[in-house]
């Protein structure tokens, strides 16, 4: 029953723990409500200087017609249309396409305005405008600072004499000319800021954020973070443009290619038709024909047929050839620009397919290294294996074809031979002639064919269009999006709060020693019969007295209520005093206690125990006399020993005498049982000051003549594990009815003391320290009176 009914108190205890924890924070309002103003003043310091950032964004469209059906201009182009939405993300990205965009925009050179804290920069707004000459190292980066000393004289870094504006000038980094409006005043300052064009370009990509704007299409957002929403809006939306730009030139490839082919092709046939032709009419002239007969018409006919079928498999051939030779040339293998030329005239599904797909392998290539990889790349690596992959397949098919044509050849040449027998009727010279005109239109059908296919290539380049659009334009946003006020303020109260709450919280845990009467009555049982507070008074340790109305000898009065429930129906109390070990306000307890005993009309004696330390003479001025180890030696008698205190009628100290060698054996003389006889016949109330019971032994010799204990803690002097100390004397019944009474408990200005009540943090709120008792406030202490909740809610009850 005992222990569930200290279990039951011990959950009670902690069921109203999170309104005792309210209430021992509470008290550090002040430091909490400093903490979150520091805070607020730092987040305010901080937003106030910091520089703005702004997020701009644009959205691009990536065209992906995924057409099986292409019509003419499609193969004359060799361009996939399937588009790699990751691809394209880095192409936009990428240093060289950033690089295009500097250079269109002319942002290499930064001007900024110097402020007392940041500098800001000026853009388009700027009045300064440098021209530079020449530099002497295109690939460094340099600053210029300008100090103005009126509207039109300026001084640049460290130079000596002041330059006028639209004067040329020289320093270490080239030759420059700085033009103005000539509103300028003195002292104004302005940085200007320079960087080479590989720097800026990589500076700027990395900003550079590409995100699908949703999955499965080809929608891109275009972001940047910058602190000029301007700039950031001009580089967005030329980064589009040019990425536009990109892709065009790089669809135009192919036709250039094409069209240099034709040319070069047209160029040659060209001349081989005025040659024939000028040879056709040199035989006509020397043979002088004009026509031929009828009955040769149709042999002729069959010849000429069977002589162009000839003529078109030779050209074929010839074509085939030049491709073989062309993707053999190993200085076509890799080279970006040197496109494999359509395999005009030759109607192989398969050779038109392999040439596709290596035309569009190698442009693919030239993306990667636009794109900034680099040639020693995974990707640029698997590209060229997959190049020589497809160029060894075309190779293989060109053979096929050839071999096939050769066949094609003989037969046509065994047919003509077969028709030219029968036309050995017919005159040499007609003959002749006719085989001069059979090859000439053969030159003439396929100079036609050439010239289609030019205008075809030359049209399919005029219309050719980008693969992106810009679907929304960057704007200039209103708002930062960083630093987020509202998110930093939160923060700061937030932080503001936490280190005082982190501060306490580590306090409490690092503490060891007993802070508050809920520190005692968490471990142990023992009942706290009372508290007192601390005591200012230097001249004597003695504050009790019929005239004192003071905190602490209000505390004295209400240990000595307490004490008749201690002590009970016992006429002449022997009072046990002790501690855990020095310094804890023993003496100062048993003093004080005695003196209110004696206020009571007890007669009250006060024996100085403590042999080894004794304090109580010292502690009422008086001075050292023969006392109790005089007796215990037979030297003294005891009626001649006990003192009476001077200004109290009924209080008497029973000195120490001279500090023995061995005090623990002294108290085992039998002459101290005939000392306690003698005490309680002659006195109402011994008060037993002995010495700390956790460092020697006199106190537990002692407590066999004692009627009850009190057991003196010291508020953050006496460390937590004593406690469990005091808890086994108290259980294992080692000192009679022990009670604890705590000393030393703080007390602050105005609203009583912390300690005074059943947890330790307060019951009502008094009138606090007596005017005697109270130390000078300090500009704390009026702070935190003047911040302190409960003043104001007094304040509030008043009015």
């Amino acid at each position: 029953m005992e222990d569930q009914q200290i279990n039951s108190n011990k959950s009670e205890l902690w069921n109203i723990s999170v309104k005792d924890l309210f209430f021992k924070y509470v008290r550090f309002l002040p430091f909490f409500l400093l903490s979150v103003a520091i805070m607020l003043f730092a987040a305010y310091i901080y937003l106030r200087y910091s520089t703005d950032i702004y997020a701009v964004r644009g959205t691009n469209i990536i065209k992906n017609q995924n057409n099986n059906k292409q019509d003419k201009l499609d193969e004359l182009f060799m361009s996939n249309n399937n588009r790699n939405i990751q691809d394209e993300m880095e192409i936009i990205r990428s240093r060289p396409l950033m690089a295009r965009v500097v250079k269109a925009l002319n942002i290499q050179t930064a001007y900024f305005a110097k402020g007392r804290f940041k500098s800001t920069e000026l853009y388009t707004a700027s009045p300064l405008h440098l021209d530079i000459f020449m530099l002497k190292d295109t690939m460094a980066n340099f600053s210029i600072s300008l100090r103005f000393v009126n509207d039109h004289e300026f001084y640049f870094n460290k130079e000596a004499k002041p330059f006028a504006l639209g004067q040329v000038f020289e320093n270490n980094y080239g030759v420059f000319r700085l033009n103005g409006d000539s509103s300028f005043h003195s002292d104004q300052e302005f940085v200007i800021r320079y960087k080479s064009l590989p720097s800026i370009s990589s500076e700027l990509a990395a900003k550079i954020n590409v995100q699908p704007k949703s999955p499965g299409t080809g929608l891109l957002t275009i972001s940047m973070e910058t602190p000029t929403p301007q700039m950031g809006a001009d580089i967005i939306n030329q980064l589009m443009i040019e990425y536009a730009k990109r892709s065009v030139e790089v669809k135009n490839l192919t036709a250039l290619q094409t069209l240099e082919f034709i040319d070069s092709r047209l160029d040659k046939l060209g001349h081989e038709i005025d040659s024939i032709e000028k040879i056709k009419l040199a035989f006509q002239q020397k043979n002088d024909l004009i026509d031929v007969s009828a009955q040769s018409e149709s042999y002729f006919s069959s010849l000429s047929e069977s002589n162009q079928a000839l003529n078109l498999q030779i050209d074929k051939l010839n074509t085939a050839q030049m491709v073989d030779a062309y993707l053999k040339d190993k200085k076509n293998e890799h080279e970006p620009f040197n496109l494999v030329p359509s395999a005009l005239g030759l109607e192989d599904v398969t050779l038109n397919g392999l040439i596709q797909s290596y035309n569009i392998a190698q442009l693919e290539r030239k993306s990667l290294l636009d794109g900034g990889t680099t040639i020693d790349n995974p990707l640029i690596k698997k590209k060229e294996g997959d190049i020589n992959e497809i160029r060894q397949r075309l190779l293989e098919n060109l053979s096929n074809i050839m071999s096939a044509y050769g066949n094609q050849i003989r037969k046509a040449k065994d047919q003509s031979q077969q028709i030219q027998s029968q036309l050995k009727m017919i005159p040499e010279k007609a003959r002749g002639l006719l085989e001069i005109d059979q090859v000439l239109e053969g030159k003439q059908t396929l100079f036609k064919f050439l010239s289609e296919k030019r205008e075809e290539t030359a049209i399919s380049q005029a219309s050719t269009i980008p693969d992106s659009d810009i679907l929304d334009t960057a704007l200039v946003p209103s708002s930062p999006v960083k630093p987020n006020r509202r998110t930093i303020q939160l923060l700061a109260i937030l932080i503001g709060l936490a280190i005082p709450a982190l501060y306490i919280f580590i306090s409490e845990v690092l503490n060891d020693k007993i802070t508050t009467r809920f520190d005692i009555e968490k471990i142990t049982r023992a009942a706290v019969l009372g508290e007192v507070g601390h005591s200012f008074a230097q001249d004597s340790s003695l504050v009790v007295s019929s005239t004192n109305r003071s905190m602490v000898a209000e505390q004295f009065r209400i240990i000595r209520s307490n004490l008749q429930y201690v002590t009970g129906n016992i006429e002449r109390p022997v009072i046990l005093v002790t501690s855990s070990f020095s310094g804890e306000g023993k003496s100062f307890i048993s003093t004080n206690l005695a003196a209110v005993m004696a206020l009571a009309g007890k007669k009250t004696i006060v024996l100085e125990f403590d042999i080894r330390k004794p304090k109580i003479m010292s502690g009422l001025k008086l001075q050292q006399k023969i006392g109790i180890t005089n007796f215990l030696l037979g030297k003294s008698e005891m009626a001649d020993l006990p003192i009476l205190v001077p200004g109290y009628q009924n209080l008497f100290v029973l000195p120490c005498g001279p500090v023995p060698p061995n005090p623990s054996e002294l108290l085992l003389e039998s002459k101290v049982a005939e000392l306690f006889d003698y005490l309680k016949k002659n006195f109402e109330a011994i008060i037993i000051d002995t010495a700390p019971v956790g460092m020697v032994s006199d106190a537990m010799t002692l407590s066999k003549f004692a009627d009850c204990t009190l057991y003196i803690v010291r508020q953050g002097h006496t460390f937590k594990k004593q406690i469990i100390l005091i808890d086994e004397f108290y259980t294992e019944s080692k000192l009679p009815k022990l009670s604890i009474v705590i000393n030393d408990v703080k007390l602050k200005p105005g609203y009583g003391y912390y300690g005074y009540g059943r947890y330790g943090y307060g019951y009502g709120y008094g009138s606090g320290y007596y005017e005697e008792e109270a130390p000078p406030k300090t500009t704390v202490d009026k702070l935190i009176e003047w911040l302190d909740p409960r003043n104001w809610l007094r304040w509030f009850k008043r009015k």
